[in-house]
């Protein structure tokens, strides 16, 4: 199976929790602010190999931060949130994609001065189960993992199961009305999910389909068809380069709202640029699981609406999207959820926020706007031409 066992480790969970403090991330921020001023720095994109890093990928590989005039390094690929975030905080890198609910404790619970300027992806990420689960009642007394707390996985999870009348424990064996929940690499799922040790895992793509791919396991819901159009990982970068280096910041975002555009057009070939068999080698992961997330058939999604993985088909969701604009709606209710989804770690500072004020303060949209103008509007990514929108979330 074509996995990194270092992925995700439970050593990167641990470290994670520590970075997202202001204590933890401190001796990092200090250390970026003591290095030399770099005001030709070039692009330096940190990512992790799974489906979320696509547009900061293709906008390397198809030479558009080249287009825009600037400087870009290879990308650099991480093994662990904690890694990412590590560098990110340390200056080695300056544009990296993050779990939007990191985002929400990077700023708040570790003080870090950096903003989301752009969504990377919608979709893409799903609840996959054991062959023998048929329905999500059949989840009670089982244990089901998730990726990271601070993860929209385990908000949309959480929330599924709430509604659905069943309990959540994330302290050790559950009752007979209870699911477990369990933190767990992506890279050991699959396997543990082949071995019966947990019922259900949600994830990031490519691991769902990989489940499938290998006959181990199978797609119970879409997190796209319970919460329509969601963010998953956003664009993360310094605010001391959005004040500093605007016209540099607008070049950056103009690449990677180019290359979701291109992305949109071009899936199948995506998948490929993004496999093992590519010479970048961007991910370890196999054109034929990759082309099921980022090109599935019609009878695929045929398939899924008949066996009601998928409930909404009038949402026409994909299995993973590409839009970059953050609607501020989307993090008011993520702010909002966030507060009443269970977590291990730092969360006092949940308390205090205005889920209103998080969606002005967190997010810079200025460059944003004015790249997806130059592309054609918002109705270039199939949306409505408004710069507003009412979150839907059905169980």
């Amino acid at each position: 199976m074509p996995y990194e066992d270092s992925l995700f480790s439970r050593r990167d969970i641990l470290r994670l929790a520590t970075l997202l403090t202001a204590a933890g991330a401190a001796p990092l921020l200090q250390a970026r602010a003591a290095r030399a001023d770099e005001p030709d720095a070039p692009v330096r994109i940190g990512y992790l190999p799974i489906t979320d890093a696509t547009p900061l990928l293709v906008a390397h590989h198809q030479g558009m931060f080249e287009d825009e005039g600037l400087q870009v390094e290879k990308p650099i690929m991480f093994r662990g949130w904690s890694q990412i975030l590590e560098a990110f905080l340390a200056g080695q890198v300056n544009v990296v994609h993050l779990l939007s609910p990191i985002t929400v404790w990077a700023r708040y619970g570790s003080r870090t001065p950096a903003k989301v300027v752009a969504w990377n992806h919608t979709s893409g990420s799903g609840l996959t189960v054991a062959n023998n689960i048929e329905t999500l009642a059949d989840l009670a007394g089982t244990t089901v993992a998730v990726p990271h707390w601070y993860s929209i996985h385990n908000v949309v999870l959480q929330k599924l199961l709430r509604e659905n009348g069943l309990k959540i424990t994330i302290s050790g064996k559950p009752a007979k009305d209870e699911v477990s929940l369990a933190l767990m690499a992506p890279s050991d799922m699959v396997p543990a999910i082949a071995a019966g040790s947990i019922s259900g895992y949600i994830v990031a793509e490519p691991f769902n389909a990989a489940a499938e791919v290998n006959g181990v396991g199978k797609m119970l819901r879409f997190t796209s068809d319970v919460w329509k159009d969601h963010a998953c990982c956003l664009v993360f970068m310094h605010e001391s380069d959005l004040e500093s280096r605007p016209e540099w910041s607008q070049k950056v975002v103009n690449a990677m709202v180019r290359a979701q555009l291109w992305t949109r057009d071009n899936r199948a070939e995506t998948a490929q640029l993004l496999s093992s068999s590519d010479p970048q080698r961007y991910t370890p992961h196999t054109p034929e699981i990759l082309g099921r997330v980022l090109a599935p058939s019609e009878a695929e999604t045929e398939e899924y609406v008949a066996s009601g993985v998928i409930r909404h088909p009038e949402w026409r969701e994909r299995r993973i999207d590409f839009q970059p604009y953050p609607f501020p709606s989307y993090t008011t209710e993520l702010v909002r959820l966030l507060k009443e989804t269970e977590v291990v770690g730092n969360r006092s500072f949940l308390d205090e926020l205005e889920p209103d004020f998080v969606a002005g303060d967190l997010v810079e949209d200025r460059f944003v706007r004015q790249a997806v103008e130059a592309a054609g509007g918002l109705s270039a990514f199939g949306l409505p031409e408004s710069w507003t929108r009412e979150e839907v979330i059905e169980t």
